[in-house]
């Protein structure tokens, strides 16, 4: 029986007192451990920002890559070895802004993955300014007359592209975030959290309270399997949906349709390769 936090990385965290980070790192570390998951199997994937720190703040390995660049590593280390559970961090500006095309295109492939984005409607790591789901009107350093564009819309994105889990979460109710944490990380294909969370420093119209005042819980009937359903559900705003609003189990992983799996299920990292005959193969090509 392992120890009550096991993936605890006791170190110095050095997000802003109160932010919402803190809730979501414990509310992670609690799922990993409920869900016993093997630490070697786990993988944890970032890009650059506040909420792509996470990684270094848990006892497992993980991947730290460059500003939008967290799901293309994400997703060839679960292509590698779909042994392992992924599991990629960002923050609404690092996914949905730098890293946005690559969201495209993952939901194209599909691979088992689960991608959480701490989505505080500002850029934390770099003072202020607007990001894609900040809301207009919003004064900020850069956007000194108010934000003038249109927030991005994630869930409804993510719907219309048939992401196979799209759930919306909010960092201060930790025990609600936690089991929708369990059923993203359970989910056979690409599973897509945005998790609300507060940034105490920055902005200050979306606080803990505006969150809690302005989101409400999807009925215990509500069906997540009828898209069109749950594409109208996700345009709602002031109150927001929270809980799981799209499931779809009918589609092939990445990982299934690579066709080397088709023929050997072994892991690529377990196979032996000759780079000598590869070597040889590549300059009679050339």
């Amino acid at each position: 029986m392992k120890n009550k936090f096991d993936f605890e990385n006791k170190i110095d965290i050095s997000w802003c007192p109160g932010c919402g980070n803190f809730s979501i790192r414990k509310e992670l570390l609690t799922t990993l451990e409920e869900m016993n998951l093997p630490k070697e199997n786990l993988v944890l994937v970032s890009g650059i920002g506040q909420a792509a720190k996470l990684p270094e703040f848990v006892n497992a390995s993980f991947f730290h890559g460059l500003h939008g660049r967290g799901l293309p590593p994400a997703t060839a280390i679960k292509a590698c070895n779909p042994e392992l559970t992924v599991i990629a961090f960002g923050g609404d500006g690092d996914m949905y802004g730098e890293g946005g095309n690559h969201l495209l295109h993952i939901t194209r492939k599909n691979p088992d993955i689960t991608l959480f984005v701490h989505d505080n409607m500002i850029y934390g790591l770099t003072k202020g300014q607007a990001s894609p789901t900040t809301g207009i009107g919003m004064e900020t350093p850069l956007q000194v007359f108010g934000v003038s564009e249109k927030p991005l819309n994630p869930l409804a994105l993510a719907i219309s592209l048939d992401v196979t889990f799209v759930a919306r979460a909010f960092s201060g109710h930790i025990e609600q975030t936690k089991e929708i944490m369990k059923q993203a990380i359970a989910h056979k294909g690409f599973a897509l959290v945005d998790i609300f969370q507060p940034c105490v420093s920055f902005n200050k119209i979306n606080t803990f309270k505006w969150f809690d005042e302005n989101t409400y819980y999807l009925a215990k009937d509500y069906d997540p399997y009828d898209r069109v359903k749950a594409f109208q559900k996700s345009l709602e705003e002031k109150p927001y949906p929270l809980g799981i609003i799209y499931k779809n189990n009918n589609r092939k992983t990445f990982e299934e349709n690579l066709q080397v799996y088709k023929n050997n299920k072994l892991p690529l990292y377990k196979n032996e390769l000759d780079i000598q005959k590869v070597q040889a193969e590549i300059q009679s090509k050339s």
